[in-house]
C-alpha cells in the first residue's frame, strides 16, 4: 500500500476507491497526507493487515470509509470520533478487538455502522444512541455480553436492519424496542436473552424478518404480534418458550418461513395458511403438539371426556333425597378419577415415556423385520443402520446396530451417548433412544435410534449411482447453499455455544443427512470429542491427541503429525466438504494424484476458471423451474431469461466464486488461516441472502 504515499500531490482527490484486490501489508501512515477533500476511502476484502494508523484524522471530509474484509487488528482508535462527516462506517469482517468505542457515538451522521465479525467484547455502549440518524447497525459475531442498550435498540431510526446475532447478550429485550417501527430486519438470535418476548414487538409493523433463535425465551408468543401484517420470516426457534401456537399466525398473508421448533409449544397446530404449507415451518422439538396437516406427521389430538355440566349436578344434588347423599358423593369421586385417568392417557407423547427410557431387543427386531436386507439403508464402521417402524405409534426410526466384534465399536457407542445426551439444535441428527442389552443368543446388543431422514444422506445426493441419476438426485445451487448453511450452523453450535465445546471428528457427506424439507443433519457422533480447558488452552501441558480421528481426504493435515483434536480441525473438514459440495468431485478422485489435491485443483482455477470446475448438474436445476407454469408465462420467462443471460451467468458466477473463497480458506493446511464456524454461518448467509435478492430482481 506504500504507492499511497504518491497521492498527496492529488489535492482535489474525493474518491478514492481500491476494495476487492490483493493489496496487503498495513495501511500507511502516509494516508494523513492524502486530500483533505476526500470523501469516500474504500479497500475493502484487501489483505490488509495492522492497526489503523492515528494520521486518518486529516480526512475530514470523509462520508465513507471501507475498512471490511481485511485482517485489520488491535483497538478502534479515537480519532475515528473526530471523522465527523461519516455516513457510513465499516469495519466488519476483520479482527479487531477490545471493546466498542464510546466515542462512535459522536458520529451523530452515521446512518450505516457494520461491526460485525470481529473480536470486540464488553457491553454495548449506550452512548451509540446518540447516532440519531442510524439505520442500518450490524454487531453480530463478536463476543459482546451485557444487556441490550434501551438507548440502542429504541432508536427509531434504524429502519433498514438491527443485528446482534452469535454473541453473549443477556438479560430481557428491552420494552424500547417498540420504537422500531419502521424496521425491517431485526435479528437477536444466538445470545442469551431471557424473559418473555415484549409485547411493544408488536409496533415494528413494517419487520420482514424476525430472528430471536437460540435464546432462553420463555413464556408465548405474544398477541399483539399478529400487527406484523408484513413479517415474511420468523424464527423463534431453541428457546423455552410455551403456550399453543396462536391462530393469528396462519392469517400472517406474507409470512413465508416460521421456525418454532424446540421449544414446548402444546396444543392443536393449525391447519390454515403457513401452515398448510409444511415445508414452509419447523416445529419439531415440540412434543406435546398434536393435530395439524397430514404431512406434519404429528399425532391427532386427543378430546378429552366431558364431565357433567355444573349445572346438572346442582339440580341433582338439589331434589335428592339427604338419604341419597353418601351415594351423590361416591359417584363424584369416581367420575373425578375416571376423568383423572383419561387426561392421563391422552397427555401421553408420541413415544411413551417407557419407549424413551429404551426399547427392548424384541421391539428392535419387530420394527426392523428381523433386520431385513429391505430396511438396510446404510453401512458404517461400526455397524448398519436399518429402517425401522415402531409399534406403538407407527413412527419411522433410523436403527444404528453396532458390530460389537469390531474393534472400538462399544466405545464408539459410549462416546456417541456422552455426546447426544447433551446436545440438542436444529441441524443435529435427533436421538429417540439408545438399547444396550443382549440378544436371544446371550450376546451383548448395541443400538441407536434416530429420527429417520427420508432423503438419506448428502453423500447420495452428491454421488448418485448410475441407475440414479434422475431429476430427483440433483441438487441445486440455492440447495446446496442452505445444506452447506446448515452444516456451518451445526457446528458454530457444536464449538461455540456447547457448555463444553464438541469437536465432531468425522465431517463427510455420508454424515450429513437430508430430511424431508432438505434440510441438513449432522449426525454420526462416534469419533467425537469434548474438547477439555486443557486442549483449548496450549500452554496447559494436557493436550488431546487426535490419533488420526476422521475418515481420509477429510481429515486435518495437522492430525497427521500427532497435533491435538482441535475445532479447527472440523473446521478443515468442512472446507473439504464444501468443495465437494460445489465440484461434485470427491476428495479422494483418482483425478487427485502426486501433489494435486482438491484444494489446489479450486485454487488453480478460482476466479477466472471457477465455472469450468464446478458439477454442472446445480446449474441445470437453476434453469429448470418452470414445471408448473402455463405456456404463456414459460414464453415469456423465456423471454426475460434471454435478455438477462449474461446479467444470470454473472450472478452465479459471482456466488460460486464467493462459496469457493469460504472452502479454501477453511481448507487451508495452516490451522490459523482457517476462519472459524460463526464466520463462516454469516458469510454464507450474506451470499446466500444476496443470490436471492439478484435472483429475485432479475
Amino acid at each position: 500500500m506504500n504507492f499511497l504515499s504518491s497521492l498527496a500531490n492529488c489535492t482535489s482527490l474525493e474518491v478514492l476507491g481500491l476494495a476487492r484486490n490483493h493489496f496487503g501489508g498495513e495501511l500507511p501512515s502516509s494516508i494523513a497526507n492524502l486530500s483533505i477533500k476526500l470523501q469516500r476511502f474504500t479497500v475493502g476484502e484487501n489483505l490488509i493487515h495492522g492497526s489503523i494508523p492515528i494520521g486518518i484524522e486529516n480526512l475530514v471530509s470523509l462520508y465513507s470509509l471501507g475498512l471490511e474484509g481485511n485482517y485489520l487488528s488491535g483497538n478502534v482508535p479515537a480519532v475515528i470520533g473526530k471523522l465527523q462527516k461519516l455516513e457510513g462506517l465499516y469495519l466488519n469482517v476483520n479482527r479487531f478487538s477490545g471493546s466498542i468505542p464510546p466515542f462512535l457515538g459522536n458520529l451523530t451522521r452515521l446512518t450505516r455502522l457494520f461491526m460485525e465479525e470481529n473480536r470486540f467484547e464488553g457491553s454495548i455502549p449506550e452512548s451509540l444512541g446518540n447516532c440519531q440518524n442510524l439505520q442500518n447497525l450490524n454487531l453480530s459475531s463478536n463476543y459482546l455480553n451485557g444487556s441490550i442498550p434501551k438507548q440502542v435498540i429504541g432508536l427509531p431510526s434504524i429502519s433498514i436492519s438491527l443485528v446482534m446475532s452469535h454473541n453473549s447478550l443477556t438479560g430481557s429485550i428491552p420494552l424500547e424496542v417498540g420504537n422500531l417501527v419502521n424496521l425491517g430486519e431485526l435479528d437477536l438470535s444466538q445470545n442469551k436473552l431471557s424473559g418473555g418476548i415484549p409485547s411493544s414487538l408488536g409496533s415494528c409493523v413494517s419487520l420482514e424478518r424476525l430472528n430471536l433463535e437460540g435464546n432462553e425465551l420463555v413464556g408465548t408468543i405474544p398477541e399483539s404480534l399478529k400487527n406484523l401484517r408484513g413479517i415474511e420470516e420468523l424464527d423463534l426457534s431453541s428457546n423455552n418458550m410455551s403456550g399453543v401456537i396462536p391462530e393469528f399466525l396462519s392469517k400472517l398473508l406474507f409470512l413465508k418461513r416460521l421456525n418454532l421448533s424446540y421449544n414446548d409449544f402444546e396444543g392443536e397446530v393449525p391447519g390454515e395458511g403457513i401452515f398448510s404449507n409444511a415445508s414452509a415451518i419447523s416445529i419439531i422439538g415440540n412434543d406435546e403438539l398434536c393435530g395439524g396437516i397430514p404431512d406434519l406427521h404429528l399425532s391427532a389430538c386427543s378430546k378429552k371426556k366431558q364431565e357433567k355440566p355444573l349445572k346438572l349436578k346442582v339440580i341433582i344434588s338439589a331434589t335428592i333425597a339427604v338419604v341419597f347423599s353418601i351415594v351423590s358423593i361416591l359417584c363424584s369421586i369416581a367420575i373425578i378419577r375416571m376423568g383423572k385417568k383419561s387426561r392421563k392417557k391422552s397427555s401421553k407423547a408420541p413415544l411413551s415415556e417407557e419407549r424413551q427410557a429404551g426399547m427392548s431387543y424384541s421391539e428392535i427386531v419387530k420394527s426392523t423385520d428381523g433386520f431385513s436386507a429391505e430396511n438396510l439403508i446404510g453401512s458404517g464402521s461400526f455397524g448398519s443402520v436399518y429402517k425401522g417402524t415402531l409399534s406403538g405409534d407407527g413412527k419411522t426410526v433410523a436403527i444404528k446396530v453396532l458390530n460389537l466384534e469390531q474393534q472400538g465399536a462399544s466405545q464408539s457407542f459410549i462416546d456417541e451417548c456422552d455426546t447426544l445426551r447433551s446436545i440438542r439444535h436444529r441441524n443435529l441428527l435427533r436421538i429417540i433412544t439408545a438399547c444396550s442389552t443382549i440378544d436371544h443368543q446371550g450376546n451383548d446388543f448395541k443400538c441407536l435410534v434416530f429420527e429417520f431422514m427420508s432423503n438419506g444422506n448428502l453423500d447420495k445426493w452428491l454421488h448418485p449411482k448410475a441407475d440414479e441419476q434422475d431429476q430427483k438426485k440433483r441438487l441445486s445451487l440455492i440447495q446446496r447453499l442452505n445444506i452447506a448453511i446448515d452444516i456451518a450452523s451445526a457446528l458454530d453450535y457444536l464449538h461455540h455455544h456447547c457448555e463444553t465445546p464438541i469437536v465432531h471428528c468425522d465431517l463427510k457427506p455420508s454424515n450429513v443427512l437430508l430430511d424431508e424439507d432438505m434440510t441438513a443433519h449432522v449426525g454420526d457422533f462416534g469419533l467425537a470429542t469434548f474438547l477439555l480447558e486443557s486442549s483449548r488452552n496450549p500452554s496447559k501441558n494436557e493436550v488431546v491427541s487426535a490419533t488420526l480421528k476422521g475418515s481420509i481426504g477429510y481429515i486435518p493435515p495437522e492430525y497427521g503429525m500427532a497435533d491435538q483434536v482441535s475445532v479447527l480441525g472440523d473446521v478443515y473438514s468442512f472446507g473439504i466438504l464444501l468443495l465437494e459440495m460445489f465440484t461434485g468431485k470427491r476428495p479422494d478422485d483418482e483425478m487427485f494424484i502426486d501433489d494435486l489435491s482438491i484444494h489446489k485443483f479450486v485454487a488453480m482455477a478460482l476466479p477466472e476458471h471457477a465455472m469450468n470446475v464446478i458439477d454442472p448438474t446445480m446449474l441445470e436445476e437453476e434453469e429448470n423451474d418452470d414445471n408448473e407454469a402455463n405456456e404463456d408465462e414459460i414464453e415469456e420467462k423465456a423471454i426475460i431469461r434471454n435478455s438477462n443471460a449474461q446479467a444470470n451467468a454473472n450472478r452465479i458466477e459471482e456466488c460460486v466464486i464467493s462459496a469457493m473463497r469460504i472452502a479454501l480458506s477453511c481448507s487451508s493446511r495452516a490451522p490459523g488461516k482457517r476462519m472459524t464456524m460463526n464466520l463462516v454461518v454469516n458469510k454464507l448467509h450474506d451470499i446466500r441472502d444476496s443470490f436471492l435478492r439478484s435472483k429475485n430482481r432479475s
